[in-house]
């Protein structure tokens, strides 16, 4: 009984901000002289920096956005990488799941490279991209291209596999196109997959921006993370973060919400138990 529980969406979102705080007031009792450092490091020197202060962290974001407002140019380098990345990536990762999923020959004599280019730890790509497209954006979306190539790729290729038989044959049966096929058959079934895939793949978008930065840029919101990492300032990495995070969660929720608008055929769980 107590499964089929659950709040309202006001009450979760209260309770989900509360675990926030809580973890943010735990996070800054920790860094305070005495807490922890007695019994983790040594005396001279505090837990603060290693973990960085939260304080210190928000009052660094306060002056990135509206004290100094330097970090704009920075984040909107960053944002057009992963933008581009992640465009680029999902578009082609389901134009080619869609291809060679109906496209026996073509899955078959590709399956062994795509497999090998899958297996390739992608992120030792970027100093050749580096090479190839210069210090520019073009390699940071490059490598931000092949993270998401794949992650959409596979479930596109997966969804569509798993169509049911059943389905396609009594389609056929009433006379239904490749071309019908397709957007009747195969996109909806393929759908959830996709979206499934589109939330993997806007961290990886990031991932491919911040380390093509860490190579060599002179902007973005991972160069700044990088000359803070030269001066040890541990605070301003973790501003970095948290806001490449909050950025990230906002890619996501513009997912989520193209998701549920496409989505609406879909029953959802709570309508499939009451069936």
């Amino acid at each position: 009984m107590w499964q089929k529980i659950k709040p309202r969406a006001a009450t979760l979102r209260a309770w989900q901000l509360g675990l926030l705080v809580l973890m943010f007031l735990f996070w800054d009792a920790m860094t305070r002289p005495g807490f922890i450092a007695p019994f983790m490091f040594d005396n001279d020197r505090q837990a603060s920096f290693f973990f960085g202060q939260p304080l210190v962290i928000f009052e660094r974001i306060w002056q990135w956005f509206v004290t100094d407002a330097d970090i704009y140019r920075h984040l909107a380098v960053t944002l057009a990488e992963t933008a581009m990345a992640f465009a680029i990536g999902a578009g082609t990762g389901l134009a080619g799941g869609l291809w060679l999923a109906l496209s026996p020959m073509a899955s078959a004599l590709l399956e062994p490279y795509i497999k090998a280019f899958n297996s390739m730890p992608r992120i030792v790509l970027a100093p050749i991209f580096s090479v190839w497209f210069g210090l520019g954006m073009g390699s940071k979306v490059a490598l931000g291209v092949t993270l998401v190539f794949f992650i959409v790729f596979f479930n596109v290729y997966q969804g569509v596999k798993e169509v049911s038989p059943v389905v396609l044959a009594n389609a056929r049966m009433l006379g239904a196109s490749q071309r019908q096929l397709l957007r009747f058959v195969y996109l909806p079934s393929a759908t959830s997959w996709v979206f499934s895939s589109l939330h993997t793949s806007v961290g990886l978008a990031f991932v491919g921006a911040v380390v093509g930065e860490y190579l060599g840029s002179s902007q973005g919101v991972g160069y700044l993370i990088l000359q803070a990492e030269g001066t040890f300032d541990i605070n301003t990495v973790m501003a970095g973060i948290l806001v490449l995070t909050a950025f990230a969660l906002v890619l996501d929720g513009l997912v989520g919400r193209i998701e549920r608008r496409l989505m609406k055929w879909q029953p959802k769980a709570g309508e499939v138990e009451k069936l």
